[in-house]
C-alpha cells in the first residue's frame, strides 16, 4: 500500500509524535492517544478511563469548564474523545492554521488539568445514563458486556469500558485525580497529525506547547493474556427483546500477544470469507440458500494490546421456524468446513482482495488514517507494520487458514451467549 510521507520523532519528554503528510484539502487532524484504558483497571475501580475522559473537559489552569469546547465550535472544528479496553483518545479535525489552538488546548489540559468536585458529581450522574441508556436499557449492549465478562476470564478485557454500576456508584473526584495523574504523562501519550502540514512546522509548535510537561515514573504494565482454552463456557439470558439470538466467541491471540503472525492474519481472512459482504459464505449459504438467519455476522479484532476473541453472532429466521440451536448447529458447520476444506485459491484471493480493498479506501480520510496510526502505536505494534499489511496478507495460504481453523475453533475456547426474548423465560 503506498504510504504518504510519514515522519516520526520524540520530545526529551518521552511524547512520541508521529505526523503523516495529506496534502488533498487545508485540514488537519490532531489525536492524543494515552495508553490507558479499561482492561488497566482493578476490579472494584471500574470505570475510570472513561469517567476521566469526560473529565478531560471540564476545565484546565487557563480554561474554565466547556470553554475549550466552544472555542473549538467557533473555529469551525470537530472535537471528540473515545475510551477503550487499550487506550483513551482525544482528537480534533479543524483548518491546518489552526492547528496551534488545538496543540495549545490538549497540552494544557495534559499539564494542569483542574478535575473540580462539583463538576464531577454532575457528570458522573451523566455517566451512569448513558451506562442506563447504552448497556442497561439495551439488550444488545448487556448481552455482549454479560458475554464479555465470561469469555475473558484471566484478563481486565472482562471489564466494562463505561465501569460497572455499582463502581460509579461510589467513584470520587480523588479517584479520578489519582488516575490522571497515574496514566496522563508525555512518555504514556503518542500525538498523531496527519494532513496539509508539514513536518518542521508540526515540531516547532509540538516542541513550543509540550516540551516543558515532564515525564514522569509510570506503573508497570503486563499485557492482558488470556488462558488458551479456559474450558466451554456458556450464558443463557432472558432480555426485552423481541427475537432470540446467539453469539459465539473463541480465545485467540492478537497480533501483539502472538508468536505466529501468520495464525493472526489467517483468522483476519477467515472473518472475511465469513462475513466480508454479500458473496461470503454466512450471507450466501445461512441467509439466502438454507433460510436459517435472519442476520449473521463474524469479526475478529487482531489489533488489540492483548489477547482477542473471534465472534459469530445471528438471529434466527423465525419467520421460518428456525430456532437458535438449529443456527448453532449452522455457524459450526461453517467452521467445520473451513476446518476439513481449504479454502479454493480464487476464493481466498478474491477475500483477500476484499480486505486489502477496505484497508485502502480507509486511507480516503484523514481520520481513519490518525485513528489507524494510534491505535498501532498505543497497543505496542508500530504504525510501520501498514507497509507489509499487503505482503502479510498475500502470504496466507489456503492450508493457513484450514490450520488456524482447526487450531482456534474447538469448544475449550468457547463462550456462547442465548439470548431469549424475557417472555420465554420458564
Amino acid at each position: 500500500m503506498a504510504q504518504t510521507a510519514t515522519t516520526e520523532f520524540s520530545l526529551d519528554n518521552g511524547l512520541k509524535v508521529i505526523v503523516r503528510e495529506d496534502h488533498r484539502a487545508p485540514v488537519v487532524v490532531s489525536q492524543l492517544w494515552y495508553k490507558v484504558g479499561s482492561s488497566y483497571e482493578v476490579p472494584g475501580s471500574t470505570g475510570l478511563a472513561h469517567a476521566l475522559e469526560h473529565m478531560m473537559f471540564k476545565g484546565s489552569s487557563k480554561l474554565g469548564p466547556g470553554e475549550s469546547s466552544r472555542i473549538l465550535r467557533e473555529l469551525g472544528a470537530q472535537e471528540n474523545a473515545f475510551t477503550s479496553d487499550d487506550y483513551t483518545a482525544y482528537y480534533q479535525v479543524l483548518a491546518r492554521d489552526r492547528l496551534a489552538v488545538a496543540l495549545e488546548m490538549e497540552a494544557d489540559r495534559l499539564a494542569s488539568l483542574t478535575l473540580p468536585e462539583d463538576e464531577f458529581t454532575r457528570e458522573i450522574e451523566v455517566i451512569k445514563e448513558e451506562r442506563r441508556m447504552r448497556t442497561d436499557d439495551r439488550p444488545s449492549g448487556l448481552a455482549y458486556e454479560r458475554f464479555k465478562a465470561l469469555a475473558y476470564p484471566a484478563s481486565g478485557y472482562n471489564i466494562p469500558t463505561i465501569g460497572w454500576m455499582h463502581d460509579l456508584d461510589r467513584m470520587t473526584i480523588d479517584d479520578l485525580r489519582d488516575w490522571h495523574e497515574r496514566w496522563y504523562a508525555p512518555n504514556n501519550a503518542t500525538l498523531v497529525i496527519v494532513g496539509d502540514v508539514q513536518p518542521d512546522e508540526v515540531k516547532e509548535l509540538v516542541t513550543r506547547y509540550f516540551a516543558q510537561i515532564p515525564a514522569r515514573p509510570l506503573p508497570a504494565v503486563k499485557q492482558p493474556i488470556e488462558l488458551d482454552e479456559p474450558g466451554e463456557r456458556s450464558i443463557t439470558l432472558y432480555l426485552k427483546t423481541q427475537l432470540p439470538s446467539l453469539m459465539m466467541g473463541f480465545n485467540v491471540p492478537s497480533l501483539a500477544s502472538s508468536d505466529n503472525p501468520t495464525e493472526v492474519h489467517a483468522l483476519r481472512l477467515i472473518s472475511a470469507l465469513l462475513d466480508g459482504g454479500n458473496s461470503s459464505r454466512i450471507p450466501t449459504q445461512l441467509e439466502r440458500e438454507q433460510e436459517l438467519v435472519a442476520g449473521a455476522s463474524a469479526w475478529y479484532n487482531a489489533f488489540s494490546r492483548g489477547d482477542s476473541l473471534f465472534v459469530l453472532s445471528a438471529t434466527p429466521n423465525v419467520q421460518k421456524g428456525k430456532t437458535v440451536a438449529e443456527v448453532e448447529a449452522g455457524l459450526w458447520q461453517q467452521l467445520k468446513q473451513l476446518q476439513e476444506t481449504p479454502p479454493s485459491a480464487a476464493e481466498l484471493a478474491r477475500v483477500r482482495a476484499q480486505v486489502l480493498a477496505s484497508e485502502v479506501y480507509a486511507q480516503d480520510s484523514i481520520t481513519s488514517q490518525a485513528t489507524q496510526i494510534g491505535q498501532l502505536e498505543t497497543v505496542g505494534l508500530s504504525w510501520r507494520i501498514q507497509e507489509s499489511n499487503l505482503a502479510d496478507l498475500e502470504a496466507v495460504t489456503p492450508a493457513d487458514i484450514q490450520a488456524a481453523a482447526q487450531k482456534f475453533f474447538i469448544p475449550t475456547r468457547l463462550t456462547t451467549a442465548y439470548i431469549h426474548p424475557e417472555e420465554a423465560r420458564p
